[in-house]
């Protein structure tokens, strides 16, 4: 199930955000990059529509996906 942000408290994305960023462990390349600069990069995500909050109630997790990944997994 797709959570809306933007009805999210400010603080409560900011958690949900760094959460994702710190598990996720992604590699950025040659240069680093801080948290603050990720987690900006999420929102701004977010607000273009590329990424999405899901819900899964199997998991019982919430996680940040690409919009067409959630659209491949839907019937």
């Amino acid at each position: 199930m797709m959570i809306p942000w933007q009805q999210l408290d400010s603080d409560t994305l900011q958690n949900i955000i760094e959460s994702f960023v710190l598990r996720e462990g992604t590699d950025y390349g040659e240069q680093e990059r801080s948290l603050e600069e990720k987690v900006r990069d999420i929102r701004r995500q977010l607000a273009s529509g590329d990424v999405v909050l899901v819900w899964s109630e199997l998991h019982e997790t919430l996680n940040i996906m690409p919009r067409t990944q959630l659209n491949e997994n839907t019937p």
